[in-house]
């Protein structure tokens, strides 16, 4: 797992102690350039945050891509359902590891989301979806957190 996402899966943690049971756990898929990949999920809750998995780090998906393809991620219905984003971390062009968001995707809005590099971006290295929770914590700035209810993480091979 990459430095730059403990901080992310933390706080995903964090929100899966509340339960103990196993909900049922759907898969993301991830596809560049003719390959693919169906990633268990790392972390996951029922959306109200009262059923969750155990943390599953062994669930880190791999895949091939050359330097600026374009990641296609897919997720279902279950992943969907409620409020979701895509995190990665990528090389910039000066060698820096730098990190980025997708806007947060509302309930049933969308069940597809193209990755493209930011222009100052040289390759994709780590990806995460992450689908937030009911869940809500005091946020450092005063305000309001949402919880991350689902994580399923990839790491991207040149």
């Amino acid at each position: 797992m990459h430095r730059g996402l403990k901080p992310l899966l933390a706080v995903a943690a964090a929100g899966l102690a509340a339960g103990c049971a196993s909900p049922n756990q759907p898969q993301v898929t991830f596809y560049s350039h003719g390959d693919s990949v169906a990633v268990d999920a790392a972390q996951y809750c029922d959306p109200t945050g009262d059923q969750c998995s155990p943390p599953n780090q062994e669930a880190v998906g791999e895949l091939r891509m050359a330097n600026r393809d374009p990641l296609q991620i897919s997720v279902p219905a279950e992943v969907s359902q409620a409020p979701w984003q895509v995190v990665f971390l990528y090389q910039g062009l000066d060698g820096k590891q730098l990190d980025g968001r997708s806007p947060v995707f509302t309930p049933n809005s969308r069940h597809a989301y193209t990755l493209q590099l930011p222009p100052d971006g040289a390759r994709i290295e780590h990806v995460e979806v992450q689908q937030f929770s009911a869940v809500l914590t005091q946020g450092a700035d005063g305000g309001v957190d949402f919880g991350i209810g689902g994580s399923w993480v990839l790491d991207v091979k040149q």
